[in-house]
């Protein structure tokens, strides 16, 4: 016998029907422009929590004025990164906010609403 207000679930039952309707969209993500100017730079790229720290995973590119750019699609969140350039971590010098890491430096934050 079944607790009052429950109802067992058959094999031919289809528990998302129960809540179609109801859930609410993925958040959707955003384009962030990641940029730096490093003219002297050969290769640029930026890491971060988005893409676990992976230093190759998303390269920039240069412009005629020495600006490294890229855009990289992100959800709403709360990322922490740095850049990458000529196989050295760099500080993003436009950051607002910052926070230590375990290498004593920095990590740049990034909120994406």
């Amino acid at each position: 016998m079944s607790p009052q207000g429950v109802t067992p679930s058959s094999p031919t039952s289809k528990p998302w029907e129960k809540f179609q309707g109801t859930q609410t969209a993925p958040p959707q993500e955003k384009q962030v422009e990641f940029s730096l100017f490093a003219p002297q730079a050969k290769s640029v790229g930026v890491s971060g929590t988005f893409n676990r720290w992976n230093p190759v995973a998303f390269s920039l590119k240069k412009d005629l004025q020495g600006n490294w750019r890229g855009s990289i699609p992100l959800k709403p969140g709360r990322y922490q990164y740095r850049f990458f350039v000529d196989g050295k971590w760099a500080d993003d010098p436009k950051a607002k906010q910052t926070v230590p890491n375990e290498f004593g430096t920095k990590n740049a934050i990034l909120e994406v609403k």
